[in-house]
């Protein structure tokens, strides 16, 4: 049976062992009039997430007896297979969501409202212990509230201690701005062979749209115009400014690695591998850096900017599609996967960094525990400091994100890991997405 015909046929499925596989061959479907409600939930398809979903939503049929959910694995390219689900209402009625492709969903209506059944169940504490920029980012202009946080993703500073020790440079710490970061790498570049070419470099940058945009914030740019989501501000001299600081790093003093300069490692890969000295990524890579790196690793807040400080929080949320049959059991469902209990088993499983502030002292418990000697010092909580101090910012979405992402994203390989063009082509790029947003 394909995916899409489960999807179709679904609603009589009964959960059980089919949980932990990947590709379930669902029985016959039951007769509606009588037995349990049956929901579809569609989450990761990571080797670690479908058994602990299992042992989760054992609980949850204990407590709900009356609601059978079926676990179905995110498909292959999931930004583009849920618009066609969508679109033919095969859509799951429970699912996960993120990057700048989940409030697309959202925009479009696919997603049910949950604002009033926040406001009749979730009280204020629970919303004040999320990140207020996550919250705010899992809901529409016009005031939908299409999702609720999963886990919260958070992007710091990682540094190999035993380079900066042998190179004698101090360690990172939340003081510093992106000069501090600057003459760090300088200090840390090699080349071995003296041929002229670095063999390690200071840091590493992903090309990818919120991690640049997080460096363009702290310029005090932005990439979308807050206040009109069909008007870009790449090409204002705040985002130009700052992806010029990025591109020079790159191809004019290089101290800072390439894709190319690494055999297109994966960030987290070339840190662990010493070909960096320093990396930014978030906590969601904590826990295969722990794993692999073979030095220490510490750990400090992403520095700020000339403008201020700033740090991405991820936009990983829950959500109900608006064509369910049963909105009242998908939010009985909804409810527990964004309870303490849920983000407590994901933080125990992989070390994810949970929604909720008041489980991160809980979840630095768990990294220490299974990594005691690398965490040793380790300053775990950079991770939630944007949270907790309100300086998280979340991707900025265009009304036509599909087609501005993709502008954008080619002529950032090529000013970036290509090193062709000069930034000033991004004032082009800018032109024609509001041309394209007037469309």
């Amino acid at each position: 049976m394909t995916r899409r015909a489960f999807l179709r046929t679904a609603g009589g499925l009964v959960a059980g062992a089919a949980l932990a596989a990947c590709a379930p061959s669902p029985p016959a479907p039951a007769p509606q009039t009588s037995g349990p409600v049956q929901l579809v939930y569609q989450d990761w398809r990571t080797e670690w997430f479908p058994g602990m979903a299992q042992r989760m939503l054992a609980q949850f049929h204990a407590t709900h007896p009356n609601i059978r959910v079926f676990y179905t694995p995110d498909p292959d390219q999931l930004d583009e297979r849920m618009m066609a689900d969508f679109q033919a209402g095969t859509a799951p009625d429970v699912m996960a969501g993120c990057c700048d492709f989940f409030p697309v969903w959202g925009e479009k209506g696919y997603l049910l409202d949950l604002r009033p059944y926040v406001d009749a169940d979730i009280d204020r504490s629970t919303i004040n212990d999320w990140d207020a920029a996550q919250y705010r980012a899992l809901a529409t202009r016009s005031g939908v509230q299409f999702g609720l946080p999963k886990y919260h993703g958070a992007l710091a500073l990682y540094y190999n201690k035993d380079l900066f020790d042998k190179q004698g440079v101090p360690y990172p710490d939340d003081s510093w701005n992106h000069n501090d970061y600057h003459q760090a790498m300088t200090q840390l570049v090699r080349d071995r062979d003296l041929n002229g070419r670095f063999d390690r470099w200071g840091s590493m940058v992903d090309i990818a749209w919120d991690r640049i945009q997080v460096h363009i914030n702290g310029w005090g740019g932005h990439l979308v115009d807050p206040g009109n989501p069909g008007h870009s501000l790449m090409s204002q001299p705040e985002a130009m400014a700052a992806m010029n600081w990025i591109r020079d790093r790159l191809w004019k003093d290089q101290t800072m690695a390439s894709f190319l300069d690494v055999q297109n490692l994966e960030t987290r890969e070339a840190f662990i591998q010493e070909r960096i000295a320093m990396v930014e990524d978030g906590s969601w890579a904590l826990k295969d850096i722990l794993e692999n790196a073979r030095f220490r690793v510490g750990v400090t807040t992403f520095p700020a900017g000339p403008a201020k400080k700033v740090t991405l929080a991820t936009t990983d949320g829950f959500a109900i599609y608006a064509g369910t049959k049963y909105p009242d059991a998908a939010w009985e469902l909804m409810k527990f996967l964004i309870s303490q209990d849920y983000g407590r088993a994901m933080a125990q499983e992989q070390l994810l960094q949970p929604a909720r502030a008041s489980l991160v002292d809980e979840w630095a418990g768990f990294v220490r525990q299974e990594y005691p000697d690398q965490t040793k010092d380790m300053a775990l909580e950079a991770f939630a400091d944007g949270q907790v101090k309100g300086y998280s910012v979340t991707a900025e979405v265009f009304a036509r994100m599909a087609e501005a992402r993709q502008l954008v994203l080619g002529t950032w390989q090529q000013i970036f890991t290509l090193g062709q063009l000069p930034v000033e082509a991004m004032k082009e790029i800018s032109d024609r997405i509001d041309q394209m947003q007037r469309a």
